[in-house]
């Protein structure tokens, strides 16, 4: 191994079973996707930080991944989303439950000191929601 290049952590990707529904969850979150990415087979968005967060159809794992097929059981990723106010947890949570999304977690005040809440995107990977309890003083 070259001692010289040190890996940097780029991309989180996802493999998604509907494209179309997939994006139109993660807009709602505030992610951009270019116009007709719902008919693309990979699909990249820009993430705060300069992370990428990138979107495989089944179809396109397939293709690569001899005898790959998709899980049957809940995901082991988490993804969290930063509400910025504990009423920002309730709103994104009850706008995503309204429009047919399956709340996982209702809103609730965590030991840890997080408003958080968890709800399932179209494949039924948890996606949270938080945001700090309290400010912290001089903060």
């Amino acid at each position: 191994m070259n001692t010289n290049i040190t890996p940097r952590f780029d991309l989180i990707g996802l493999v998604v079973s509907d494209m179309a529904a997939t994006l139109a969850f993660y807009r709602r979150l505030g992610l951009e996707f270019p116009a007709g990415a719902e008919d693309q087979p990979h699909v990249e968005a820009a993430l705060p930080g300069g992370l990428r967060i990138a979107f495989d159809t089944e179809a396109t794992i397939s293709s690569f991944v001899e005898n790959w097929e998709p899980p049957q059981s809940s995901g082991r990723i988490g993804i969290a989303f930063h509400c910025e106010t504990p009423a920002g947890v309730d709103a994104v949570y009850e706008e995503l439950v309204t429009a047919g999304y399956h709340g996982e977690l209702k809103p609730w005040d965590a030991f840890w000191g997080q408003r958080y809440a968890s709800v399932a995107d179209p494949d039924g990977n948890g996606v949270d929601l938080f945001a700090p309890l309290a400010t912290p003083a001089g903060g």
